[in-house]
């Protein structure tokens, strides 16, 4: 059987606990960052930086299920067939359309 007064006595004390840490991560960023035009300096090229490696990232991951699925497509015939009457079916609606 839960006791509900157990419960609460938990979570008061885990969100005492939280907030402690939240105060002294606070705390210890504006001691290393006084200067607003410092952080807003670093927070720019942490953005930049996250940016760039976002798009390298996700160009490297959809490079690699290209390659997978070309993979496949080789070792398994009817896909090889499908995907080379999709590839005609659009290489010729792009001449129709010229």
């Amino acid at each position: 059987m839960k006791h509900p007064a157990k419960d609460v006595a938990r979570r008061v004390v885990q969100d005492q606990e939280n907030g402690s840490r939240k105060a002294i991560i606070e705390e210890l960023f504006y001691d290393f960052n006084r200067s607003r035009v410092q952080i807003y300096k670093m927070n720019f090229i942490r953005g930049i930086m996250f940016g760039i490696g976002s798009a390298l990232g996700g160009t490297v991951i959809v490079a690699l299920l290209l390659w997978l699925l070309s993979i496949a497509a080789q070792s398994f015939t009817p896909a090889t067939d499908f995907f080379t009457n999709v590839n005609d079916a659009v290489k010729n609606a792009a001449r129709s359309s010229e």
